[in-house]
């Protein structure tokens, strides 16, 4: 197999090396821009465009060295992975630039061991946007399909401030600090980098891993971490499966109906899921707000009562369903049709729990029904009892 150097290009003049390598190439595919930038003679150059697959076959037929041109560091969401899986780890040689998200963080002139960095390339956007509702730093790779202005129209409501850094390392660089309204209304050039930053929450990271997506380190959180009202908050051990069951994480996005204390909204925020807490009650709305900032997370707290709080919001990829009124079995199918994933309910009422199931069933969802009973050890002076909790049907509905 020839020998494949891929170059990354952050707007420096290459190095004598990197240099010298291109000279020697029998072959350099990149951008047309970068072959033109560097001025490739065409009898030697093919472009990287479409599927790759052109230019993938011009690298395996080859005869002699093979530069690939890319931007930035082409390890980081860059070709090298794709080359790697092609030609084997043992054919590649990278002499990286600096990437473009460092660059970006450089041009705000901000620290990025405490970010997060998504890419919205090639891929469905939905969970890149996710992430950026649940942390207060995301760097995010956007694509000519969905740019800065996309990105803004969809965090419109989250507070973020934008830091868009077009062409990073070319004659036509620019960067632009705003509000989601600023970035909505103008427009861009491609590749840019965006950085979405949550200002008045940060990071509050000071750790060893050179990400923000750290874990919370615990789940199924006591009652007494959560201020609530009367005892009405989801238990601990209840919340435990019902965390099991909606399974949150980084690029996800719950809804929490219900939500009382928020205490399941917020532990799904703490396991890296951005979440959405839907509360009719003021009073709980508030508890809601202390509660999530007493942990150090984003949770976004809808004001009124479902469904008709549910119908304009983005779409969920699992729903919490503590609390329904007599609106119970619309919220469900409600929840069961956007769901990308899996609908959860928490229920004491006998005469709920088998419709419940059956608006799952019907809504193609694989249903399944746990009983918990659980009780915890109490003293009595010297000597102990079993005191028990309210019973709980945890009734879940996953697609299939």
């Amino acid at each position: 197999m020839n020998r494949i150097t891929v170059i990354g290009l952050d707007g420096r003049p290459l190095s004598g090396e990197a240099a010298t390598l291109l000279e020697e190439a029998a072959l350099v595919t990149g951008g047309r821009r970068h072959l033109a930038a560097l001025g490739v003679e065409a009898k030697r150059a093919v472009a990287l465009e479409g599927d790759l697959s052109g230019a993938l076959a011009s690298i395996k037929r080859a005869r002699g060295p093979v530069v690939v041109l890319a931007s930035g560091d082409p390890g980081f969401f860059g070709i090298v992975r794709l080359l790697e899986e092609r030609f084997g780890a043992e054919a590649l040689r990278t002499i990286p630039g600096v990437s473009s998200v460092a660059l970006a963080f450089a041009r705000a002139g901000l620290s990025w061991d405490d970010a997060v960095t998504v890419s919205a390339h090639g891929r469905d956007p939905r969970r890149a946007v996710n992430v950026c509702r649940a942390y207060p730093k995301v760097a995010v790779l956007t694509s000519p399909g969905f740019g800065p202005a996309k990105l803004a129209r969809e965090l419109e409501v989250w507070g973020r401030t934008f830091f868009v850094a077009e062409r990073l390392g070319g004659p036509d660089e620019r960067v632009f600090r705003g509000g989601a309204a600023e970035v909505v209304g103008r427009r861009w050039n491609d590749p840019n980098v965006v950085l979405v930053l949550d200002e008045k929450r940060g990071s509050g990271r000071r750790g060893w891993t050179s990400s923000g997506l750290e874990s919370s380190g615990r789940w199924a959180l006591p009652e007494d971490s959560f201020e609530h009202r009367s005892a009405m908050i989801t238990k601990a051990e209840t919340r435990a499966l019902v965390l099991a069951r909606l399974g949150p994480g980084p690029g996800d996005l719950i809804w929490d109906v219900g939500a009382g204390s928020g205490s399941v909204a917020v532990e799904c925020a703490r396991l890296g899921a951005a979440a959405l807490a839907v509360e009719r009650d003021p009073e709980s709305c508030e508890r809601i707000r202390k509660n999530a900032a007493r942990h150090g997370v984003c949770v976004r707290v809808i004001e009124g009562e479902a469904p008709e709080a549910l119908r304009d919001l983005p779409e969920p990829d699992a729903v919490f369903v503590g609390g329904s009124g007599s609106s119970f079995e619309e919220i469900v199918k409600l929840c069961a049709v956007r769901a990308h994933r899996a609908v959860v309910l928490s229920l004491i009422s006998l005469e709920r729990i088998v419709p419940a199931g059956e608006i799952l069933k019907g809504c193609g969802l694989e249903v399944e029904t746990a009983f918990m009973q659980t009780s915890r050890v109490k003293g009595i002076g010297d000597l102990h009892r079993l005191a028990t909790e309210t019973p709980v049907f945890v009734v879940s509905g996953r697609k299939q």
